[in-house]
């Protein structure tokens, strides 16, 4: 698997404060059957992490790791605070990128409004960067509008929900949103979005299956994310499965967007 969201880099935002809490959460991911780990950190007005603090730590972790004998290769990238971007240097941007690639990770404010937000991504696009939304089932601001994310969506935006919002880590409000995403199918990947190894563990596979999604899984956590770091120019499709337990995923955001075009 590959987890594109996980904050393993040490001393530098909420995630671990040591090397060795590093190494904890890495080799727990690989335990989890996680060969692809890219680390994002926060870049944010209380994390002001810089591309080169970032590309160094994550080589740091990674010599460590094959001392150690450890499978899995971490690689740099950054969560981005919607409300920082504006003012991060156009010529820095694409260096805090996931692995290298043209994606951002874009992170939405955990507010009743987030005001901008649909005009933040579409400049980023403008400018020939590609967006991956962070979390979105946990913004309030997005409960209370999906018709924003769908038309995000449609623009070409990406999103990736947290594994344990799939199963009430969050609340039942924000597990029960995730799902009706997915049925949706306005979810594209699953990260573990991972701090540490107890509380916000490196994990997705178990998640998945146990929010029954497993039909899905190398879909949310091998074929996106795996085009995603590759750059292609499109992602696959979401293969025509039956989720046991969840309902049809084409029929909630397509009869809704069917009332919007009869409205209109």
């Amino acid at each position: 698997m590959i987890d594109l969201h996980c904050h393993v880099l040490p001393g530098i935002d909420d995630g671990p404060e040591t090397i060795d809490g590093s190494l904890a959460i890495a080799r727990a991911a690989a335990a989890a059957g996680t060969r692809t780990l890219v680390a994002t950190p926060h870049v944010s007005w209380r994390y002001p992490n810089e591309p080169d603090t970032i590309a160094r730590l994550a080589d740091e972790v990674n010599t460590r790791l094959a001392a150690e004998s450890v499978t899995l290769e971490i690689r740099p990238g950054a969560e981005l605070a919607m409300t920082r971007i504006l003012d991060i240097d156009p010529v820095e941007l694409p260096r805090l990128s996931l692995g290298g690639g043209p994606w951002l990770l874009v992170e939405p404010p955990f507010t009743a409004v987030a005001t901008g937000l649909d005009t933040i991504v579409f400049d980023l696009q403008r400018q020939g960067h590609r967006a991956l939304l962070a979390h979105p089932e946990r913004c309030p601001a997005l409960h209370r509008d999906t018709r924003m994310l769908g038309s995000l969506v449609r623009a070409g935006v990406l999103t990736s929900i947290t594994a344990g919002s799939l199963v009430g880590k969050f609340g039942e409000t924000v597990r029960r949103f995730a799902l009706q995403l997915v049925q949706d199918e306005l979810v594209h990947n699953v990260a573990s979005d991972a701090h540490d190894t107890i509380g916000r563990p490196p994990s997705m596979a178990t998640e998945i299956e146990q929010a029954g999604l497993g039909p899905l899984r190398e879909w949310l956590t091998e074929e996106v994310p795996a085009a995603i770091l590759a750059g292609d120019a499109t992602i696959p499709r979401r293969p025509a499965v039956a989720l046991p337990g969840i309902a049809d995923p084409r029929r909630g955001w397509r009869q809704r967007l069917r009332g919007l075009t009869r409205a209109s």
